[in-house]
């Protein structure tokens, strides 16, 4: 294999995902019924479901991919989401480790109006074989956040690095667990209390309160709350942008998430709404290539083929000349 295109959060957009397939130059092979390229091969960064009008297509084009070899992909916290709202406790019969709430079965709506019980059940079950991380030959590959200590809780606890039993999806979403810590850094992030440093808490993207903020753990040089806290685009609770945050050192505990390694590692899950840029805080060994695909933004990839570092001109957005973009390998 030439390479490998590692490709953002997908949210239920098939059209999307097919034109960014065709563009990557791959094609459905007649043997498989299966999207492939001749010498490379696609990665999913997870969030395959919820949001988008094409929840379906978007399951059946990646899982016949990762079923064939052409395509490998890693598990997302709206996966991770779909098996523990799908999971009865089975202490108390009628309760689900993820609860049935408005503002949960809110978030998973398309899923579960877009396909029958039959292919929830089907595609779930898909969900649970699929891996926490990827680590490749030269590169690393996660949801939301790589962090040695919460793969070493998960393998400690798993066995591997994905799930076998419905035991161990109770215990990683008790939030009393090891396991369930681990599982919120790798599939959701490292967070940052903003109210313990004296902060107000802000309005997130679906208009939810929160006193915790993203942290940039691919922030390399993060010592302090403004370096490390992500609060770019969202409001303080009157309304207003939330605003700049102080220059005050944080603890050694918060910024021990950062990433510190000389290994290139791709993530999604953050929602980019800017071009593939690197940000201030963004390091030569990480990359974000989530854009928003899910709320109208651009389906990304990176064409990854070998480099140490990462590259801009690899990455490819939705609808981009890939020939213009992309170097040749």
């Amino acid at each position: 294999m030439g390479g490998f295109d590692i490709i953002g959060d997908i949210h239920g957009h098939a059209s999307k995902l097919e034109d960014r397939l065709g563009g990557l130059g791959y094609t459905i092979g007649p043997d498989t019924g299966a999207y492939r390229h001749a010498e490379r091969r696609a990665v999913f960064v997870g969030d395959l479901v919820d949001r988008g009008p094409e929840q379906l297509r978007v399951l059946e084009i990646v899982k016949a991919m990762v079923d064939s070899g052409s395509a490998l992909i890693v598990m997302g916290n709206h996966e991770f989401n779909a098996i523990a709202y799908a999971t009865e406790d089975p202490e108390r019969a009628g309760d689900y480790r993820r609860p049935h709430s408005d503002k949960n079965t809110a978030q998973h709506r398309a899923f579960l109006e877009q396909l029958t019980r039959q292919q929830r059940k089907y595609y779930i079950d898909w969900f649970m074989t699929l891996p926490l991380w990827l680590e490749l030959d030269g590169l690393r590959v996660v949801h939301a956040c790589w962090h040695e200590p919460s793969r070493d809780e998960v393998r400690a606890q798993l066995g591997g690095d994905r799930f076998t039993s419905v035991e161990q999806i109770v215990s990683a979403t008790d939030k009393k667990s090891p396991l369930y810590a681990a599982v919120e850094v790798l599939l959701k992030g490292p967070e940052v209390s903003l109210v313990d440093y004296g902060l107000p808490a802000y309005r997130d993207k679906d208009g939810h309160r929160r006193e915790k903020a993203r942290a940039r753990w691919w922030h390399k040089g993060a010592t302090t709350l403004r370096d490390l806290a992500e609060v770019r685009g969202f409001q303080a609770e009157d309304g207003t942008p939330y605003p700049p945050l102080p220059e005050i050192p944080v603890d050694p505990e918060d910024r021990s998430y950062v990433y510190n390694d000389c290994v290139p590692v791709f993530y999604g899950h953050y929602w980019r709404t800017d071009s593939p840029v690197h940000l201030d805080d963004w390091t030569e060994y990480t990359a974000c290539v989530d854009f928003s695909a899910g709320k109208g933004g651009s389906l990304v990839a990176y064409r990854w083929s070998g480099e140490e570092a990462i590259a801009l001109e690899r990455y490819v957005p939705h609808g981009a000349d890939v020939v213009a973009q992309t170097p040749a390998d």
